[in-house]
C-alpha cells in the first residue's frame, strides 16, 4: 500500500498465473486430496487437489515430500561469504546447524529463500519502489538470520524477521497469476509479531514498485493496521492488501471479522473472478476458520494481478510493517476448503513450536510478544533481590539469558530468575538470585510461548499488561494473554 491518496494510501501487490505445474511434488488431476504418503508436503495436497504451487518458499521445512534442496541462503559480515541451508533428508526440517556452525560468533542475514517448486520464483532483497528502502540504493535490509529461533518437528529452525526496513521480492516470476486469474496464498507466521503499520505481507504484487491502481495485487497481511480495512477488536487480523487498500471483506472499511491470536498462525487468502476469501487458523493445531467468502470490494472485479511476488512489505515498498515468516505458498488456480483443510493438517502435524520447548538455550534474549521488549536486569545491576523489567533491547550481558538442562533462566553466568520468597501467589515479584537449584528458579517454557514456574504452575507476567520501558515482571494466573507469552531470540 502506499502513502498518497487523500493524505495517505498504502500499497500491496499483485501477481501472474499460468498453468498446473508439479515442481518437486506429483500432480493428480482431481478435485480434492487424495491418498498421499507420509512424507506429504503442502504443495504435493495442492497438486492432488489440482492447484499446484508455483512458489514455494521456507526457512523452516520442505514444502514437498521429494525435495532435497537448498531452503535459503545465509552471509556472515564477517568475511561476506555465503552458504545455503538445507534439509535434513529429503522432505525433512531444516539443518539449523548449519547455520549455526558457519554464523558461530559473528552476524548472518538471510540473503536467497529459495523456491522450492522448480519454477525459480526465489526471493532476494527487495529493491527500491515508491517508498526507498533503508540499505544501500534504496534496497530493503535483509533479515538477521539468527532473530527468529523455532523448533519444528522437534529441530531447531529460524524464521525470517521482518524488522521494519526489511524486505524480499522478486519483480520477475515464472508462472504466478496475473489478471483475474484465479489463485491461492498460504503463510504461516509468528502469532505474537506484528504491528499497526502497513504492510507486513505475503504474495502477489505489482511488479514495478508503484501504487498506480487498485486491484494490481493480492497477499496475505497480518497485523493490526486499521487505516483501511479492518476486523473486530483490536487484532491482529488476516486481511488481504489488494492495493490502495487492506480489505477484511467486501467493504472498504470494517467488516465484522474476528482477531486471530495464536502463538503461530496459518493465514490464507485466495481469490478468483468476483470471489475470493480469508481463512485461518492456529498452525500448531485444529482446523480453519473462514473469516470472509464472497464477492470482490467494489472497483475489485476483474482483478489486475501483476504477478510480482513480495515478502513483509507492501507493494509499493512500504516498509513500516513487521512479522515473521516461516513457510508459504502461492497456488495455480483457486484451492477448495477441503484441500486447504488438507494443507492446514499438514501444518500442525509439522510441529511448530517456540525455541526452547524445556531444550537447553545459549545466551538467548527473552522477548515479550506484546511489548516486543526483552527482559533486563536494572542498570545492569548483579544484587540478589533486583525485579527484573522490559527494556528496549540492545546488547548488554543483563539481557542475555541462558536456558539450562535443570530449567533454570541464567543471566551474567551465576544469577537465576528467581519467584520472590518462594512465592506461589499472583504479584510474586520475578527476581534474580544467585543460583541454588531451587523449585523457585525452575522454570518450563512452553508451546503456546509461556514461561511458567515449575513450583507455583504461575506464568512471568508484564505487570498489568503494560509495555513501557521500566515495566516490571511478576508472577501471575496464565491466562493466555499477550503479555505473558515470551520469545526466545539468538
Amino acid at each position: 500500500m502506499t502513502v498518497k491518496r487523500r493524505v495517505s494510501r498504502l500499497l500491496a501487490t499483485a501477481g501472474t498465473m499460468l498453468g498446473l505445474v508439479v515442481g518437486a511434488g506429483a500432480y493428480v488431476a482431481s478435485g480434492a486430496p487424495g491418498a498421499l504418503a507420509a512424507g506429504t508436503g503442502p504443495c504435493d495436497i495442492y497438486a492432488s487437489g489440482g492447484t499446484p504451487c508455483v512458489a514455494a518458499h521456507s526457512t523452516t521445512r520442505a514444502l514437498y515430500g521429494a525435495y532435497n534442496g537448498p531452503l535459503y541462503q545465509v552471509r556472515r559480515s564477517s568475511d561476506n561469504t555465503t552458504r545455503d541451508v538445507g534439509v535434513l533428508s529429503a522432505g525433512g526440517y531444516a539443518n539449523a546447524a548449519a547455520q549455526d556452525s558457519f554464523c558461530a560468533s559473528t552476524t548472518c542475514v538471510i540473503t536467497i529463500i529459495y523456491d522450492q517448486s522448480g519454477r525459480n520464483n526465489r526471493l532476494t532483497q527487495a529493491p527500491p519502489g515508491h517508498f526507498p528502502g533503508p540499505a544501500a540504493g534504496g534496497y530493503d535490509n535483509l533479515a538477521d538470520a539468527k532473530a527468529a529461533p523455532i523448533t519444528v518437528g522437534g529441530q531447531k529452525a529460524y524464521g525470517v524477521y521482518i524488522a521494519p526496513g526489511t524486505g524480499y521480492r522478486n519483480n520477475t516470476t515464472n508462472g504466478v497469476a496475473t489478471g483475474d486469474q484465479p489463485e491461492g496464498i498460504y503463510a504461516v507466521v509468528d502469532g505474537t509479531h506484528y504491528n499497526q503499520w502497513c504492510c507486513f505481507d505475503y504474495g502477489n504484487a505489482q511488479t514495478d514498485g508503484q501504487a498506480d491502481s487498485p486491484a494490481i495485487m493480492e497477499t496475505v497481511y497480518f497485523g493490526a493496521n486499521k487505516q483501511w480495512g479492518y476486523g473486530a477488536g483490536a487484532g491482529p487480523w488476516i486481511m488481504a492488501d489488494l492495493e490502495w487498500g487492506l480489505f477484511s471483506g467486501v467493504n472498504a472499511g470494517y467488516n465484522n471479522i474476528a482477531p486471530i491470536n495464536h502463538r503461530f498462525v496459518t493465514a490464507m487468502v485466495k481469490g478468483e473472478p468476483n470471489h475470493w476469501a480469508i481463512r485461518g487458523g492456529n498452525a500448531q493445531s485444529g482446523g480453519l476458520t473462514t473469516y470472509f467468502d464472497g464477492p470482490r470490494p467494489n472497483g475489485y472485479h476483474p482483478m489486475k494481478k501483476e504477478g510480482a511476488i513480495l515478502l513483509g512489505i507492501g507493494g509499493d515498498n512500504s516498509i513500516t510493517g513487521r512479522g515473521t515468516f516461516y513457510e508459504g505458498v502461492l497456488t495455480s488456480g483457486y484451492p477448495t476448503a477441503a484441500t486447504e483443510n488438507a494443507v492446514q493438517a499438514n501444518i500442525a502435524a509439522a510441529g511448530y513450536a517456540p525455541a526452547g520447548g524445556n531444550m537447553p538455550q545459549q545466551n538467548v534474549q527473552i522477548v515479550g510478544a506484546q511489548s516486543n521488549r526483552c527482559i533486563d536486569v536494572p542498570n545492569g545491576t548483579t544484587t540478589n533481590g533486583t525485579q527484573v523489567q522490559l527494556w528496549d533491547c540492545i546488547t548488554s550481558t543483563a539481557q542475555h539469558w541462558t536456558y539450562t538442562a535443570a530449567k533454570q533462566l541464567q543471566v551474567y553466568g551465576n544469577k537465576c530468575l528467581d519467584a520472590s520468597g518462594q512465592g506461589t501467589t499472583n504479584g510474586t515479584q520475578a527476581i534474580i538470585w544467585d543460583c541454588h537449584g531451587g523449585t523457585n528458579q525452575q522454570w518450563n517454557l512452553n508451546s503456546n510461548g509461556t514461561i511458567s514456574g515449575v513450583q507455583s504452575g504461575l506464568c512471568l507476567d508484564a505487570n498489568g499488561a503494560a509495555t513501557a520501558n521500566g515495566t516490571k515482571l511478576i508472577l501471575w494466573s496464565c491466562n493466555g494473554q499477550q503479555n505473558q507469552q515470551w520469545a526466545l531470540r539468538s
